[in-house]
């Protein structure tokens, strides 16, 4: 840790020593930039956008850039099984999704964003959402519990990879951990919901040819997404800087038109540490770690094809239920796959056309077990305008009901009566979203 302060203090240093004015001297809009800063399933590894957008010139020093995104979806949804509905892109709760059908023409999200580069080397980037789909707020998407307004994301970004491959974050971000993006232009990946981090921490890269490698220091505790820690006393409260994500990737021409992507994390607290009965955001007593190996196959800049594993170094204690008939299902690891591809059906004009398909998964329990795995698959289809909004369309299906709340039962018959759970390997459902991104 000490060794990570230090090299900021010295890239500070740096930083202070050009001749840059720090002054913002415009605000302006850039709706390419503000769509890849705020696209919520794609290219997730924000720093990195915001690096590459700096050093290819497309944003200019001291100004300020507004943006605003806002995702509308009409989707319709049949399940086998009643209430049991595993399409994570939302919440399934019995407040939003009661027999085996439902429907909905809802606005998804809404996002405002400020980019602020006040010069060559200092930047800051923060958003606020808006999202009563996949809120963790009580009641139906009306209640108010469910419609905040939160600041998703801020973190002040000090670098320049023109002139000093090191660069540095502090704020809350995402954490390094893997390939999270997604290929369909609307869902995310399963792997994303199993172990895509977002938390308060400070970050350190090196960016260099094709080696990219970072370390993020992590406040623990039960953070917002997926990066928990324990941190004594029995409270869930992020109050000390004892988890960390390391992620190390390399990119190369195989051919002159084909590139490849590889790369590889470690996570010391996952979110999979919890006792039973687990509950969200409850506090745990050791920490879990994970891993992740992934690779992306570009062809042309039109054929992308990624896939990647994710998987816990340790048993999630929480998904062994001691109460019979269910206490012959032994605790599990937890593990994620996600393989998907897609093509631009053409490369030049206002309007790029794009299909994509996508196979991800969440793996939690022993083989049998009602909470053995969720499967996800995903067709798609998307037209980009002016590289900035995009309408699309899909078609997904789902395998397997293991929402991590109450994930193998509960122990004392609220809200399941000993030796049941919710979960439901044999549930399915299939749906089509349809809908439009428009970023300005």
């Amino acid at each position: 840790m000490k060794k990570l302060l230090l090299t900021l203090i010295l890239i500070g240093n740096l930083v202070f020593a050009q001749n840059d004015t720090i002054a913002i001297k415009k605000v302006e809009f850039n709706s390419g930039f503000t769509y890849k800063m705020l696209d919520q399933n794609q290219d997730l590894r924000k720093i990195n956008i915001l690096l590459e957008e700096k050093k290819n010139g497309t944003i200019n020093n001291n100004s300020l850039i507004i943006g605003t995104s806002l995702i509308s979806i009409f989707d319709y949804q049949h399940s086998n099984t009643d209430s049991k509905f595993a399409y994570l892109m939302r919440h399934p709760t019995s407040n939003n999704q009661i027999g085996k059908e439902v429907s909905e023409a809802v606005i998804h999200s809404f996002q405002l964003s400020i980019t602020a580069t006040v010069n060559s080397w200092i930047s800051t980037h923060a958003e606020i959402l808006y999202n009563p789909e996949q809120s963790f707020g009580s009641g139906t998407i009306t209640d108010l519990n469910r419609n905040q307004l939160q600041l998703r994301k801020a973190f002040v970004l000090i670098g320049n990879l023109d002139m000093f491959p090191i660069y540095g974050a502090l704020g809350k971000m995402d954490a390094p951990f893997g390939q999270m993006g997604s290929v369909s232009p609307f869902t995310n990946t399963t792997m994303w919901h199993a172990f895509g981090g977002l938390g308060y921490g400070a970050q350190i890269g090196f960016a260099k040819g094709g080696l990219h490698a970072k370390l993020m220091a992590v406040q623990g505790g039960a953070q917002f997404r997926a990066l928990h820690t324990p941190v004594g006393d029995g409270t869930n409260v992020p109050s000390k800087i004892n988890n960390y994500v390391a992620d190390i990737n390399y990119s190369f021409n195989i051919l002159e038109d084909v590139k490849l992507l590889v790369g590889a994390s470690y996570l010391k607290g996952s979110a999979y540490c919890q006792d039973f009965p687990v509950t969200h955001f409850s506090s745990c007593k050791e920490n879990n770690p994970a891993y992740t190996y992934y690779g992306t196959l570009s062809i042309n800049n039109r054929l992308i094809v990624k896939g990647g594993f994710a998987k816990t170094t340790k048993v999630w204690k929480g998904t062994y239920n001691p109460a019979p008939p269910l206490n012959i299902f032994e605790a599990s690891k937890v593990s994620s796959l996600d393989v998907g591809a897609k093509y631009d059906l053409n490369e030049n004009g206002k309007f790029k056309h794009t299909i994509s398909g996508e196979f991800s998964n969440f793996r939690a329990g022993a083989d049998g077990a009602p909470w053995e795995r969720q499967n996800q698959m995903v067709l798609g289809f998307a037209t980009l305008i002016n590289n900035s909004s995009k309408l699309f369309a899909e078609v997904f299906r789902t395998d397997g009901y293991a929402p991590l709340n109450f994930i193998s039962g509960s122990d004392d018959n609220a809200p399941f009566p000993a030796g049941t759970t919710h979960s439901l390997r044999e549930a399915n459902s299939m749906g089509i979203v349809v809908g439009a991104q428009i970023s300005f």
